[in-house]
């Protein structure tokens, strides 16, 4: 899994107050607790219970706002939304992790040499096939 680049740490983090975005999205604070109480947006919260979001969370209020402009109605978006989550939890179970890789070449650098992995991890315990 590659590490978070520098503009989707910013992206991610919360430090825009309510008021903020609304102005940002022409939502009311209504519509967007709405669409917080529908799991569509979650912000995050500061000690005094304030919601901050995050420059993704306009991005999602603006996506949601399109949906609806587009007549999309609320159970069609919270479907759009679990698809995509599906297909993200899919590509990120797809994906090999560098120790996979390097597993997989030592398995095939084995078979390629003729020699059989067993279960001990050094080399040098491998015998040739007959």
């Amino acid at each position: 899994m590659s590490a978070m680049t520098e503009k989707e740490l910013q992206r991610s983090k919360s430090v825009l107050p309510i008021g903020t975005v609304m102005r940002l999205t022409e939502l009311t604070a209504r519509q967007i607790r709405y669409y917080e109480e529908q799991g569509l947006v979650i912000p995050q919260r500061t000690d005094g219970n304030r919601r901050m979001y995050s420059l993704n969370d306009i991005d999602q209020l603006l996506e949601i706002k399109d949906y609806l402009n587009d007549g999309i109605n609320m159970a069609g978006i919270k479907a759009i939304y679990a698809q995509k989550e599906k297909r993200a939890a899919e590509r990120k179970s797809d994906s090999l992790t560098d120790s996979d890789v390097r597993r997989i070449l030592h398995d095939e650098f084995l078979n390629i040499s003729g020699f059989e992995r067993h279960s001990a991890t050094s080399l040098h315990s491998q015998r040739p096939l007959e």
